[in-house]
Order: structure tokens, then C-alpha cells, then sequence
């Protein structure tokens, strides 16, 4: 056991857990964050993408050692309910959700390629998008809102 002390969607926080204990499970488990979500447990989905001093990474199969120190932001720091960031507005004015669940890994992913680079291009989302899953096959919707969100950002 050891105490890890980081920050997430800017509070500081501290957490006694085994040191190799994924980050999302400190997240969901001793932080009671509902957001991120477990999917595959491999790093291959996408549902549990958080950015880490604003790198998108997967928190199932990040030690939450690697957080000592470092900021992280889940897509509940990205906005609010009041001023929502232009991504979490494009997807509701786009009606993407269907069952949600692998909402935080797009818009967390796409986020992090719009600020590194607000003028990507459809490949280039695309591409950074490649390993993320939805499995209600809402990819073009998706695609739309995050087009209507770079407009926004732009």
C-alpha cells in the first residue's frame, strides 16, 4: 500500500492503494467517479480514457503510480452542465448517444487531437480515433459532432 497523491478535474486528491492497482480503478473505486468506464480491461476499447497531464491514456491499464504528482482530467473536468466543453455540446446537438457508455473515450480522445491540433483532418481524426470501439455503430455521428466541435474550436 502507499498513498498516491494526484489531481483530478483540478482537486487535489489522495488515495492508500496498492501502487500497481490500475488508475481506473482508484478513479471509479476510491474517488467515486462514474466516468471513466471499464470495458475490456486491455487497453483496447477506449471507454476508460482519461487524459494525464493532457495525454489521453487508458486508466485500466495505467498504474495509478503513474498519476503521482500529475493532473487528470475525466470527462467530467472537461466542462459543466452550464458550459459544456464544444465537444460534449456537439454531441448532444448531434443526438449521438445511444447507450453512452463509449462516450468518454471519443470525446476525451478527440479532445486531446483538437487541442494539439485544432484543424486535423478527417484522416487524421480518423487515425487517432482507429482504436476506440462503439458498439452501437454511432461512428458516423460521432464523426459529425466532432466536426461540428472543431468548427467551434476554430
Amino acid at each position: 500500500m502507499a498513498t498516491i497523491k494526484f489531481v483530478v478535474d483540478g482537486k487535489p486528491v489522495s488515495v492508500d492503494v496498492d501502487p500497481d492497482m490500475p488508475l481506473l480503478y482508484a478513479l471509479r473505486n476510491d474517488l467515486a467517479r462514474n466516468n471513466p468506464h471499464f470495458g475490456c480491461g486491455l487497453a483496447q476499447c477506449g471507454a476508460c480514457t482519461v487524459h494525464l497531464d493532457g495525454e489521453p491514456i487508458r486508466a485500466c491499464v495505467m498504474p495509478v503510480s503513474a498519476a503521482a504528482g500529475k493532473t487528470v482530467t475525466t470527462i467530467s473536468g472537461l466542462g459543466t452542465p452550464e458550459k459544456p466543453h464544444p465537444l460534449q455540446h456537439a454531441y448532444v446537438q448531434e443526438q449521438v448517444p445511444q447507450c453512452g457508455y463509449c462516450i468518454n473515450g471519443w470525446i476525451m480522445t478527440a479532445a486531446a487531437v483538437l487541442k494539439k491540433n485544432p484543424k486535423a483532418s478527417d484522416a487524421q481524426l480518423r487515425e487517432a480515433l482507429a482504436g476506440l470501439k462503439c458498439r452501437c455503430g454511432t461512428h458516423v455521428a460521432i464523426l459529425r459532432a466532432i466536426k461540428r466541435a472543431q468548427t467551434a474550436l476554430a
